[in-house]
């Protein structure tokens, strides 16, 4: 799934399932209201596949039951307990070491964007061209990513 994707799934689930509105606003689902919801609800309410309305429900009866994605929170931890999540692979465990506990050298490397940056088809592959990046491979990834979104714009 595309983050433009994602932002489009993530409105409709908070007009769905969100707090109530406050100075034209709704506030994100808490952990417990969104696993009280019907999977099938879900599904429809936000137009998700059944496999991703099941993987939005199993993170959410995570969190509901301790599991805290934070800059607290142990790193190493929270990834194994995420991949042990259905529907829920590398790529976003990457993505949220790079986003929310600020690893430099997380690295995505299955990511379309940066493969086609990289101009390889394998994440072995980009995962290869990255090794002399370390300890600092987030950092070549938005700017591979930057590069992606800015050069696309110019052609």
């Amino acid at each position: 799934m595309s983050l433009a994707a994602a932002r489009t799934f993530g409105a409709r689930l908070v007009v769905a399932c969100g707090g109530e509105e406050r100075n034209g606003l709704r506030s994100f689902p808490a952990a417990d209201r969104l696993a009280a919801v019907p999977t099938p609800d879900l599904q429809a309410a936000v137009g998700l596949t059944h496999a991703r309305a099941r993987t939005v429900t199993a993170l959410a009866e995570a969190a509901a039951s301790g599991l805290s994605i934070g800059s607290a929170s142990d790193p190493g931890a929270t990834r194994a307990a995420l991949l042990a999540l259905p529907g829920i692979g590398p790529w976003t465990a990457d993505y949220l070491a790079v986003r929310v506990f600020g690893d430099r050298d997380a690295y995505a490397a299955d990511d379309l964007v940066l493969k086609r940056a990289l101009g390889v088809t394998t994440a072995r592959a980009a995962a290869a061209l990255s090794e002399p990046w370390r300890p600092w491979r987030a950092y070549a990834l938005f700017h591979l990513w930057t590069g992606a979104a800015y050069g696309a714009a110019r052609s």
